[in-house]
Formats: structure tokens, C-alpha cells, sequence
């Protein structure tokens, strides 16, 4: 336990920098006393940790000092993050070197590792392609926006929203993969911006480069934006009655709406009546349609309204065909 702890140690200050003891103590769940007597442990086995002291001070190691896997390069080192995720390292053009990274990986290992290593690749495999689609083929800029993370480097881009297409200057600081798409997230004004990468008509890496915020947490930014984001499309409610029937399909609702009707208490008939969050009235209504009337729509009005004409629309499009569908021969069975 204490020489896991060491090694954490040791590669949290190569990764991050001077890092406080008390951050250190929280991060470990030790008291400053056992991060105190760990650090001289370090320097003890002829690790070079030295302490700054005042408000900014911490633990930190000589300037220059690594310990490093034999064998790997830094760029390597980047793509091993990748190499159980083949699909993002190909379109981050990191193929070769993912594949590279991983050898010299299991290679440092004993031969037992390497072969439960080979056993997990063979066991396991990530697909993020949802159900009947396709793979995206990868945003040609992304690269580009790679980089810039990488570097730090501002980037210029022509960028596609709903509303229109503007040129503008970026300072990115991650990459986010959901879904199968990838986005950039940006700080302006010191709060997150999020863009898609497949919307970026044209992306022009620049010399200039940012100081990117030592304290920047991408997956709380990231977690924070789309929560926000989220939050701030629905604004509308909508009261449902639910058919038991209806139930084994609730799932193809997005979450926001399927929580609420799969949380409602049931009637003694099955029924739900449930209260759901939605966009605006031409999303819920594209959400519903399909459920026929194994769910209705109480209120709002606006809501009925709208599937309803919907409904009517449907219905004068096949009007003549279930007009001469008179006898069972011709049309089957229809329920």
C-alpha cells in the first residue's frame, strides 16, 4: 500500500507540477504528516522533490527531472492513452503510434502481464456507433483542433452553428468523444464554450499560442456545460397518460423524459400519469408521435393540437388507401 502510494506520489508531481501538501493529503486520504514523511522517502531513494514554501508553495521535483518507461517517446507516451480505443486514435492520426506505445507496454512488463493483456484485447471491444448507424467518417479538421489542444495554440475557424457561419478565434483546451462525435471545448471569459468539430468549415492553426488554467478540469467543465445546456432546452412541461403498453419503448424517449414515466406510480390498470420536461412543442410532438395512442398528451393544449394535426395529415395521406381496403382479402389484417 505505502509503495503504491509512493509511485502515485511521485508520478502526480511529474504530472502536474508543484503540487500542495494538502492537496496531496486529500487526493491520497493520508494526513500532511504521511505525505510529509513519503517526500522524504522520495528523497531518501534519490528523488530530487524539493519544497517552495508561502501561499503558492508545494512539493515539486527538479526542473527537467522524468522517470520514464524505457524505450517510450513522449509522442508514444500521448498515444497509449488511445491504444484501447482504436477508432479515436485512427481519426487522431495516432494509428502506428498507439499500436507502437501499446507493444513497448506489454513489452515492459512481465510475460505474464503481456499475455493477460493480449487476453483482456481479445475479450473486450469498445463500439460508441450507436444501434442501426453508421460510423461518422472523422471531421476533417479534427486534427487541426488537435493540435491546438495539444500545443496550446489559438485557432482560427469558420464555424457552421444553426443560426449561421462565423470566423472567429478559439483558445481550446480539450476534446471531448460522445456518441461517436467529437467536440472542442473553448474558455472565453473564463467559462466553457462547447463546439462540434464536424461543424468547423475551416480551421487555421495559429503561431500565437494561451496559457492554458493550471486548475482546468475538462471532465467537470465538460459535465457542467451539457448539464447547463440540457437545463436550459427544457423548459417546457408536458403531462402524459401512460398505457401500460407503452412501457418496453419508453427507453427510445431521451432520459429527461423517460425518468419521469418510469418513476410514475401505476393505477391498478397499469396506467401512469407522469409531468416530463421537453423542448419546445414540435420536438415533443416528433418525441410522441410515434407511441399512437398508447400515450396521450393532457396538457398543454399546444401539445394536442399539434399531434393532432400531425395526425390529420397522416391520415388524409392514406385516406383512399383504407378507403377501398372494404374487404379482409385485400388488405390484410389491419389492427
Amino acid at each position: 500500500m505505502r509503495a503504491s502510494r509512493l509511485l502515485a506520489l511521485l508520478i502526480t508531481l511529474q504530472v502536474q507540477g508543484r503540487v500542495s501538501a494538502r492537496a496531496l493529503a486529500e487526493r491520497f486520504e493520508v494526513s500532511k504528516r504521511t505525505i510529509y514523511r513519503d517526500v522524504d522517502e522520495l528523497s531518501a531513494a534519490g528523488v530530487p522533490v524539493y519544497a517552495e514554501h508561502g501561499v503558492h508553495g508545494g512539493f515539486q521535483l527538479a526542473s527537467g527531472w522524468t522517470s520514464q518507461l524505457t524505450g517510450m517517446t513522449p509522442d508514444e507516451i500521448e498515444a497509449s492513452l488511445f491504444a484501447a480505443l482504436p477508432g479515436p486514435a485512427a481519426e487522431l492520426g495516432m494509428t502506428v503510434t498507439a499500436t507502437t506505445a501499446r507493444l513497448k507496454l506489454m513489452a515492459a512488463g512481465s510475460p505474464a502481464a503481456g499475455g493477460e493483456s493480449l487476453r483482456i484485447s481479445g475479450r473486450f471491444h469498445f463500439d460508441a456507433t450507436p444501434w442501426h448507424r453508421r460510423a461518422a467518417a472523422p471531421a476533417h479538421e479534427l486534427r487541426a483542433v488537435a493540435q491546438a489542444v495539444w500545443e496550446n495554440r489559438r485557432l482560427e475557424i469558420r464555424y457552421e452553428s444553426w443560426a449561421k457561419t462565423t470566423t472567429r478565434i478559439v483558445e481550446p483546451v480539450g476534446l471531448v468523444l460522445k456518441a461517436g462525435a467529437w467536440y472542442f471545448v473553448c474558455l472565453r471569459n473564463g467559462r466553457a464554450a462547447i463546439f462540434k468539430v464536424a461543424n468547423v468549415r475551416e480551421a487555421t492553426l495559429l503561431t500565437e499560442r494561451f496559457r492554458r488554467p493550471a486548475s482546468f478540469d475538462l471532465a467537470l467543465a465538460w459535465t457542467e456545460s451539457v448539464a447547463s445546456f440540457e437545463s436550459a432546452l427544457k423548459r417546457g412541461r408536458a403531462t402524459l397518460r401512460i398505457q401500460p403498453q407503452a412501457l418496453p419503448r419508453v427507453d427510445l424517449l431521451d432520459t429527461a423524459m423517460a425518468e419521469p414515466i418510469l418513476a410514475a406510480a401505476p393505477d391498478s390498470e397499469g396506467v401512469r400519469v407522469a409531468v416530463v420536461p421537453i423542448e419546445t412543442v414540435a420536438h415533443a410532438a416528433t418525441s410522441l408521435f410515434g407511441f399512437g395512442s398508447e400515450i396521450e398528451v393532457l396538457e398543454p393544449v399546444e401539445l394536442r393540437i399539434e399531434l393532432a394535426r400531425r395526425a390529420a395529415l397522416l391520415h388524409s395521406l392514406y385516406a383512399i388507401d383504407l378507403a377501398q381496403c372494404v374487404q379482409p382479402q385485400f388488405c390484410g389484417s389491419i389492427e
